[in-house]
This record gives structure tokens, sequence and C-alpha cells, in this order.
């Protein structure tokens, strides 16, 4: 079943709708698993369509490195429930725990690579100390002075912010690579010249950093089996 399918079927059913996870690229035996993470707003009760360009853009993101030369991981995209933050919820960390538990589930030798944009690159920085996650890429994201470092400790990051982006702060992004790096974590800061947040212009430059950051973790088997995607609800086991 394609994702709007599944996203209709379970809003007509009157239901509240649960995330849905897509494997982009499955791997047999997989030693890396990518779990890609998609923008959204501060604050909306809004379930997420699968038609919002904050999912479609990660989408269009996963399947370049889902179909990058070479060994490939395992590739996974996440639909969020809600397309709000929606402090103290966090809805988007709550979802993305749940993506984790079924990646460690299918893959559970696999090194997880977060790859976040915005909203979704806050998450995953925030979940950098879960079981099995070795490595953040945060694209533009979405940070408070207030957001941890100390759950990067044996965490491989990468923090990039284009210098024309006017909704999130890429001088935030610096100084959040700055705390984690004066605290001992290996943290790189990457600016991208003349690209604003959507990640339009310079294009192949963000697909060429969330890239090779994926391709210096290391290869992994693959498989031509057809994608698949998970649905359920992270409140749920």
């Amino acid at each position: 079943m394609r994702d709007h399918e599944a996203a209709d079927r379970v809003i007509r059913a009157g239901e509240k709708p649960g995330a849905v996870l897509h494997n982009l690229r499955q791997a047999v035996e997989a030693d890396v698993a990518v779990l890609v993470l998609h923008g959204g707003r501060s604050r909306s009760e809004e379930p997420m369509r699968p038609w919002r360009l904050a999912y479609l853009r990660m989408g269009w993101l996963a399947l370049r490195v889902a179909r990058r030369h070479g060994g490939a991981p395992a590739v996974w995209l996440l639909r969020n429930r809600l397309r709000g933050w929606n402090e103290p919820d966090r809805d988007p960390v709550v979802d993305a725990r749940w993506a984790l538990r079924e990646i460690r589930r299918r893959s559970p030798h696999a090194r997880i690579v977060l790859v976040g944009h915005s909203m979704g690159g806050r998450a995953a920085l925030l979940l950098a100390g879960e079981e099995g996650v070795g490595d953040v890429c945060a694209l533009a994201p979405w940070l408070e002075p207030s957001d941890p470092v100390e759950q990067l400790a044996g965490t491989r990051t990468l923090l990039a912010h284009g210098d024309r982006d006017g909704i999130t702060s890429a001088h935030a992004s610096a100084e959040y690579a700055r705390r984690a790096d004066r605290a001992g974590h290996t943290t790189r800061y990457r600016l991208v010249p003349g690209s604003g947040h959507a990640m339009l212009r310079r294009h192949r430059e963000w697909t060429r950093l969330a890239r090779e950051f994926v391709t210096e973790v290391g290869p992994s088997r693959s498989t031509g089996r057809a994608p698949s995607h998970i649905e359920g609800h992270p409140g749920g086991q």
C-alpha cells in the first residue's frame, strides 16, 4: 500500500493517525541503518500529511542516500503523527524513538545514522544518546540555547546550515557545535553559502553532505527487496 493510501485509511477510520516508517532500501544483516527525519512546526496538532513539503523534501533526500553508488545501508524514512514539536510533549522525539525501536528490532547489530532537517535535526541531536545511534547529521536544525550536548558523547556529529536561512539560525548551529566541541565531542559544522532553509538552492551540496556523511560510516550489503512500510502509534509497544 502506498504512503498516502495508508494515511487516508487511518484518517477515514476515525482513528488518530500513527507514525509511518518506510524502508526505502533494505539490507541483509545490515551493518548500517539510516533514519531520516523531516521538519515541521513548533506547535501543531494537525496530522502530518504525506504531501507536505517538509516530508517530501526529506523523502527526496532519503532516496538520494539510498541510491548512492557502491554498498548501501538500510535507509528508513519516518513520517511523524503530527506536524508540531508541541513542547513539552516533543512529539517528533516520541515518534523517532518508536522508529528506532523498530529498526533495532529488524537490524539489531546495525550502527544507526540519524539524518534530520529543521525540527527533525533537533530531534536527531536530542536522540544521539539512544541505543545503537552512532552518527547524527543535522541539516538546518532548529535549536534552542538550552538544548544539551552531553548526549553527543561517543557520537560523530555534523551540523550544516545555509547562510541565508531565515527560518532557523545558522549562528545557533555554529554555537551548538562550539559547545559540543568544547565538551570534547566529535562535532563538525559546515556553512552552505547562498542557501536558505528549504535546501533548494545549492541542493546538490546538501545532498553531497548527507551522502558523504553516510558513506563515511561504512558499506553494508544490500538486496533488491521491494520497499515496505510500517504503521504504528509510538505510544504502543
